[in-house]
């Protein structure tokens, strides 16, 4: 099939684009600032804690490979990743010795991009693009008269990532590919295909290819590159392991990487004029699903709007950006396979920060927040598949801590993908787990997911806190307790009798749903009645422990973990139980804003709690908070360094700035940042089965739109609180007495509404 094609398919437009606002990030110059060579470049991303690598390279995945274009233009890196190369395994001994047996990510390797460049001749006109809604990258700059482009994305439907480089006119290109393993397994070369293979300590194999087409002259091998030379030219990469997200199978797939790369790189040559196609018609639906648009971008760098921002000046584009990017991101490494990890997807290191391992006590629940109301449901299920598949391994290694008398299972605050857990005992975060399963279900009202795969989780969850828990007082609480990853141990503390009424509150409202109604519900039943709940403190906080500790309390610290029955939790709200949301907001504004307080993702677990505490200045701190102090260039999230649950946890919290439903009814502007004056929103998703749109002038509501998916009632409550309101311009609805409107909806119908 001839390459042409396949470029001229690249070129085309997509349909409807015009409709949108531009969801780009795009950059005026090089990583470096300069063209010094990639060599030169990577080492010193190598050495950097805030490396070029991680503050301006940019990302693409399709959910389970992914890459780091950095976008030079002659000497081109880029880094790519699968996320299931991990070292480690069961860790029986629950040691978290990322050299040992809890291991760590992988970095797998580079693709370096060599380009002939024509002798004395400048470049210029240089720009690189990530486009959000199609998931391309796009490099383009100028020289001698020529525009050249290079195109990257990475191909859900066909499992690779495709390069394709071209150039106006007439010109030639000519260059050499190579790669390189991070494992320092030499690459071989052979026809127009580059290759490595190994296997890692753990007995995990590998294997990467890159194989080179052009329009014109067959690439060939010379030592351990393929040399090309042609108009247009395309290059398609592959990686794999053997790895299997089924501890039945001893997380191993048995299927050698090397044929599985082969089979990936033969299928996609055969379809080159289909590849970018059935990537945009499989990536774009994703952004599609909800739109977001609160004015236009000015025509700069996203440098140079970081910058401006930084110094104190208004973008609410660039903030809405990071809604999109968040979106992004989830729909770009979490798909149908391993679950986003600290770094989501990408890594270069071999031995990344925290092993970019999966953390439960806040990091890998906050990179799941947005799936519900951002309307990415669906990528949440590697978060669940995860869950069951580590259940086995972790409910060996608990039974052993704990003894087999206690039943149920948690998890520790480190766990890899092989079922091995290593530092620190996290005795709710299985709960914390099982609220994601209750709210897939909440947002969606899949019964059989309730029944099949949830209700198992809340049983054993719930038999292990009957169990666990102690009398005091009349009072049930949860025994040596922590508020991570603050102050001492003791019995109830706020954390956990959260997530435990939480817990509770969940698997009740299940088993209703289900129909169960035994011994064990009624057990269920009487423990979230006796349970320690929030208490208010002498200043009147809400408090952390049973006892005061206000030097601790007001130390800046950067978890808010006793805020938990604010959000995500339900316990706690403005509208059903005011003086513990007081008491919440004075002990968030005592918290601060400074020194620990800034990370990556404190600042939008911060946001969300402000905004269901109904305070949108204050969410709009917090926003300009992440921006100011932990975003970098390229938009990615710093801890320092870099951690993805700050880009994902920034969309949940927008998200709860325009739809809350959390406590019964769904509100519609509950919490609007008072910069975005003017805009609109659609497919934002609210529990009961309900896609959301709204529309804004001057910061007062002008219409929504209600798109019922179950045909339940929705109970509105709308922001100005109006008296009426309208449903598609005939039926009048009075406001009831506590200024809410029950509006009767049917299955598959749209209500506009307006006031």
């Amino acid at each position: 099939m001839p390459l042409r094609l396949f470029l001229t398919a690249l070129l085309l437009p997509v349909a409807c684009a015009q409709a949108r606002q531009p969801l780009e990030i795009r950059f005026d110059t090089p990583p470096t600032g300069d063209d010094s060579s990639v060599a030169d470049f990577f080492s010193d991303a190598e050495k950097s804690v805030s490396s070029k690598w991680e503050s301006q390279a940019q990302p693409v995945g399709n959910g389970r490979i992914g890459a780091m274009i950095f976008g030079l233009p002659w000497s081109e890196c880029i880094q790519f990743n699968d996320a299931s190369l991990w070292t480690g395994d069961k860790n029986p001994s629950g040691d978290n010795d990322r050299n040992g047996g809890f291991g760590a990510y992988q970095n797998f390797g580079e693709l370096f991009i060599r380009l002939d460049r024509p002798e004395k001749a400048e470049t210029t006109n240089y720009s690189r693009t990530l486009n959000l809604r199609t998931g391309i990258h796009t490099t383009s700059w100028t020289c001698d008269g020529i525009t050249y482009q290079r195109e990257v994305f990475a191909s859900h439907p066909d499992q690779i990532i495709a390069i394709k480089i071209s150039a106006t006119g007439d010109r030639e290109i000519s260059g050499a590919v190579s790669i390189k393993d991070a494992h320092d397994q030499l690459p071989t070369a052979t026809g127009n295909t580059v290759s490595f293979s190994g296997e890692l300590t753990n007995h995990l194999r590998y294997s990467a290819s890159a194989r080179v087409l052009s329009d014109t002259d067959k690439p060939s091998a010379e030592g351990n590159e393929v040399h090309f030379k042609g108009h247009e030219i395309l290059i398609l990469l592959g990686a794999a392991t053997d790895y299997a997200l089924d501890p039945a199978k001893e997380f191993r797939s048995g299927i050698d990487p090397t044929q599985t790369v082969e089979q990936q790189l033969t299928a996609a040559e055969g379809k080159q004029l289909e590849l970018r196609q059935r990537h945009l018609d499989d990536f774009t639906p994703y952004m599609d699903r909800t739109d977001l648009d609160v004015g236009p971008a000015p025509d700069k760098s996203i440098a140079e709007r970081l910058a401006d921002y930084q110094k104190g000046g208004d973008d609410p584009n660039l903030e809405a950006l990071m809604f999109h990017y968040g979106r992004y991101l989830l729909a770009s490494c979490s798909r149908d396979f391993l679950p986003a990890n600290l770094q989501g997807l990408w890594n270069n290191s071999n031995n990344p920060a925290w092993g970019s391992d999966y953390h439960t006590n806040i990091n890998i629940e906050m990179n799941y927040w947005l799936a519900e109301p951002a309307n990415l449901s669906d990528c949440a299920m590697p978060l669940f598949n995860w869950t069951e598949a580590m259940e086995p391994e972790t409910r060996a290694a608990f039974v052993k801590a704990f003894g087999e008398e206690t039943p149920g299972w948690t998890m520790r605050t480190s766990v890899n993908i092989f079922g091995g857990n290593g530092w620190e005992w996290n005795m709710p975060s299985s709960a914390w787990l099982a609220q994601a399963y209750w709210d897939h279900y909440a947002f969606t009202g899949d019964q059989e997911f309730l029944g099949k795969r949830a209700w198992p989780l809340f049983a054993d969850v719930s038999a292990l806190w009957l169990s666990h828990l102690i009398e005091k007082d009349g009072k049930l609480l949860a025994p040596n307790g922590w508020s991570p990853e603050h102050g001492p141990r003791e019995d109830g503390v706020a954390h956990d009798q959260q997530m435990i009424w939480d817990l509770f509150d969940n698997t009740l409202a299940a088993a209703k749903i289900l129909g169960k109604n035994d011994e064990f519900v009624a057990k269920i039943a009487s423990a979230k009645d006796k349970l320690l709940g929030p208490q208010i403190g002498s200043w009147g906080q809400l408090m952390e422990w049973t006892t005061e500790r206000p030097e601790l309390e007001k130390s800046g610290h950067r978890h808010t973990s006793h805020l938990f029955a604010v959000y995500p939790g339900h316990q706690i709200s403005q509208t059903m139980t005011p003086d513990f949301a007081k008491a919440a907001a004075i002990s968030l504004e005592a918290r601060g804003t400074s020194g620990d307080s800034r990370r990556s993702w404190t600042w939008p677990w911060r946001l969300a709690l402000w905004a269901r505490l109904h305070q949108p200045q204050k969410s709009a701190e917090m926003m300009r908070g992440l921006l100011t102090y932990n975003t970098m260039p390229n938009l990615f999230t710093t801890h320092p360094p870099f951690q993805i649950d700050g880009n994902l946890g920034i969309t949940a919290g927008i998200c709860e700035t325009l739809v809350q439903s959390q406590a019964g009814e769904i509100s519609i502007l509950p919490s609007l940042l008072p910069e975005w004056k003017t805009g609109s929103f659609k497919g934002l998703k609210a529990r009961g089965g309900f896609e959301v749109g709204a529309a804004w002038e001057n910061g007062i509501l002008t219409s929504a739109t209600m798109t019922s998916l179950l045909g339940k009632p929705a109970k509105l409550r709308i922001h100005g609180d109006p008296k009426s309101i309208t449903v598609n311009g005939e039926q009048t609805l009075p406001a009831d007495q506590d200024g809410t409107f029950l509006l009767p909806t049917e299955k598959g119908k749209s209500y506009h509404l307006t006031f």
